[in-house]
């Protein structure tokens, strides 16, 4: 039994396994049931797997392309790893099972492989090379000034609402004061 580390965080690697059934069988033990039965899971020993990402390729089915070149402009496969093991791909023959790291749904778990898989190898996907280079402008230097508060009219007063509503209070009070002394 082979056993390997799935991270959290992985991201950007293919793993490829051989799948020793007879071509009848492959479905069944591919696809999840609705039952939730999912051999595959099974035999891989994941404690998550996404179907939508799970890849099974009949090798037959690829025609005129060998399965390395189905990995490189499929999955962006490539490194030093994979171009040695080129040739070894190249004569598998029946079925295999391409996991890219999102099969795993970011899911930290030790995978212990049983049959009918078998591990062929674990690639690297190609990463973009980006080059960036400094900001050298005034405004990417140092931090931004903090913008003044804005001051809250009410705090002073200053409310059109209560404004009006003063005047009003007050004007009343000065109309009874009057019509009081003079009557």
């Amino acid at each position: 039994m082979t056993t390997m580390d799935i991270r959290a965080s992985e991201t950007g690697v293919t793993r490829l396994f051989h799948l020793d059934l007879p071509a009848e069988a492959v479905e069944r033990f591919t696809t999840q049931a609705g039952t939730g039965e999912y051999p595959l899971s099974y035999a891989l020993g994941a404690e998550k797997l996404r179907p939508a990402f799970v890849e099974v390729v009949a090798i037959r089915d690829l025609g005129g392309m060998s399965l390395s070149q189905y990995l490189t402009q499929a999955h962006d496969v490539t490194g030093r790893d994979f171009a040695a093991m080129r040739g070894q791909i190249d004569a598998l023959k029946g079925h295999v099972v391409i996991l890219p790291s999102q099969a795993f749904g970011q899911t930290a778990q030790t995978l212990t492989i049983s049959a009918p898989l078998r591990w062929i190898g674990t690639f690297e996907e190609d990463a973009p090379k980006t080059k960036s280079t400094p900001i050298r402008t005034e405004s990417a230097k140092g931090t931004t000034p903090r913008p003044e508060p804005e001051e809250d009219p009410l705090a002073k007063g200053g409310s059109p609402l209560l404004r009006a509503i003063v005047i009003v209070a007050t004007a009343l009070t000065v109309g009874i004061l009057l019509y009081a002394i003079a009557g």
